[in-house]
């Protein structure tokens, strides 16, 4: 039997791996092979945007990890909400579009990772975007991923605003332009009323090019790699394990909890902690699964009564729902196009930061426990979120197959540096919440009425700090000895093969990660193109007798 051969197989069909799909088939003479496993990422659930209510505290279309205990949560367990179906969490996320600070980007630079400055990755983010309302230097109005102001009309957004001007911070209508600092209302991935996933942006529009195959509820296995070479992945779908290979290129996409989880039952980790589970060592590479860190959030949140623009479990919210979903159907406007967390933006916690390095999301509804305890009656709630945390944490294995549990640790305030600076963070975001342009409609404060000293903010940090799901850099990108890939994402000590995802950044941007995420994936393409651009111009010396 012959094997099954492509050009290139990319492992994971989300933010990044649809952009991989989309762009490298753009080719008619490369073929590609993009491996999901999950489903479609289509359908209601999927497309209305307040569907994401259903996938957050759920299984559906979701992985929902559960982390190990944390020590700076008070033993607690954290949640994980990581999409399960193409397009990745772009599929079930809020869709806020957030590019993060241009210093970010110059420190991944400066850190050794040449190209990856800011005015060297801008060109990608303008490269991805479709922004339907701004059209200056910093946006795309032409690129698949639609970026548009939300359509849910929604009258909370106008005392949000009147709150920000109460406490003297600047109203921004752009967070991804010329500065970052201030608060206002999110611009998010939809078109046309609906969610723009990364699956819908780049990868089905394309879904009949000959060149390129789509396998659904195909789990990755491991990466075959033989002599330091990666040469294909073994799969399994419908029960049956399979095997194909890759001519030019394997490209891990798989997020940042299941990179290094592939990388590590295929052999690439630190050689210790394989041998421990009997793994045959391909490559000793002790970065893989460390570096991972996430952005630590608290949320607050108020009872409010059934008021327009709420969310809520009422008798009044249930008759509006009713009309919001005729609206929808006729306009593609009104509450069900809400992402949730419609308003925020960026502050400093001190005036000596150098950039803001907090964010806020202020969502249109009661928010506990990640949307899985329920409260009756109508709310609303309020994130805040340290942008630069300095604990680190790691993503291990507890076994050989790929179905054995993840051990899942961001080590949420190991820094106590990181619990002091969410203290600021709590202090702000607590007075913005108590100015008068909420104090009409608030009538109670569920989580924080009766918490004033520094002691009982870290007390109920601890007690509720939890993920705002922007996990990464556990695969990451440098120069020193626990960097997994080099600034081209080439995977150290293993050819042919890339990790492309926010496991790469080496440190996580001042934002939500999935249009990094997604410009990640722009950028590698290039690299791709030009790397064998390279092999096909020495290739073709060697054959002319060029090259001794």
């Amino acid at each position: 039997m012959n094997k099954m051969e492509f050009d290139y197989i990319i492992i994971g069909g989300g933010s990044s791996g649809c952009v991989l799909a989309g762009r490298l088939s753009e080719d008619p003479n490369v073929s590609v092979c993009l491996l999901e496993v999950g489903g479609g990422g289509d359908g209601w659930k999927v497309e209305v945007p307040c569907a994401a209510v259903i996938s957050i505290p759920t299984k559906i279309n979701n992985w929902a990890f559960e982390t190990v205990s944390q020590k700076g949560l008070n033993g607690r367990k954290g949640y994980q909400p990581r999409g399960k179906c193409l397009g990745g969490s772009s599929a079930i996320n809020a869709m806020v579009y957030i590019r993060g600070n241009a210093q970010d980007y110059d420190h991944w630079a400066a850190l050794g990772n040449d190209g990856w400055s800011y005015q060297e990755v801008l060109p990608y983010f303008i490269k991805s975007e479709n922004n339907q309302r701004i059209h200056n230097a910093y946006h795309g109005n032409e690129g698949p991923l639609s970026v548009t102001d939300l359509q849910s009309e929604n009258p909370l957004q106008a005392r949000y605003l009147a709150a920000a001007k109460e406490q003297g911070y600047k109203i921004l209508d752009d967070f991804n332009g010329a500065e970052q600092e201030g608060l206002g209302v999110y611009q998010v991935t939809h078109i046309n009323g609906e969610r723009c996933s990364s699956a819908r942006a780049y990868l089905f529009p394309h879904r009949e090019r000959k060149n390129l195959t789509v396998e659904i509820h195909a789990q990755t296995q491991r990466i075959l790699i033989e002599n330091g070479v990666a040469v294909g992945v073994e799969y399994k779908q419908a029960g049956q394990v399979k095997q194909i290979y890759a001519r030019r290129e394997v490209l891990l996409s798989a997020g940042a909890m299941q990179s290094p989880q592939i990388l590590m039952l295929s052999g690439v980790g630190d050689q210790h902690e394989l041998m421990a589970h009997g793994i045959q060592v391909k490559h000793h590479l002790p970065g893989v699964g460390k570096n991972f860190h996430d952005h630590p959030d608290f949320i607050f949140g108020y009872k409010v009564d059934a008021i327009p623009g709420t969310f809520g479990l009422s008798l009044k919210g249930s008759i509006d729902l009713f009309k919001q979903i005729s609206r929808y159907r006729k306009e593609g406007k009104g509450l069900i196009t809400t992402n949730f967390a419609e308003c925020g933006g960026f502050l400093k916690s001190s005036p000596e930061q150098t950039l803001p390095n907090l964010q806020l999301h202020f969502v249109v509804a009661l928010v506990d426990n990640h949307a899985r305890t329920m409260h009756m009656g109508h709310g609303i709630s309020c994130h805040v979120c340290l942008l630069n945390p300095k604990s680190r944490g790691t993503i291990k294995i507890s076994g050989v197959s790929i179905d054995d549990p993840l051990l899942i640790d961001p080590n949420f305030y190991d820094d106590e540096s990181d619990l002091e600076e969410m203290v600021k963070g709590f202090k702000l975001t607590q007075k913005l919440m108590q100015s008068n342009a909420f104090k009409d409609i608030i009538k109670k404060d569920l989580f924080t009425a009766d918490v004033q000293t520094d002691e009982e903010i870290r007390h109920i940090l601890r007690e509720r700090s939890d993920t705002v799901y922007h996990p990464v850099g556990s695969c990451k990108m440098g120069v020193d000895d626990m960097a997994v890939v080099d600034a081209r994402l080439r995977v150290y000590g293993v050819q042919n093969l890339r990790v492309v995802d926010a496991s790469i950044m080496p440190t996580v941007v001042n934002g939500n990660t999935n249009a990094p995420a997604i410009m990640i994936a722009e950028k590698a393409v290039d690299m791709i193109r030009q790397d064998q651009a390279s092999v096909a111009f020495i290739e073709k010396k060697v054959r002319v007798g060029e090259v001794a």
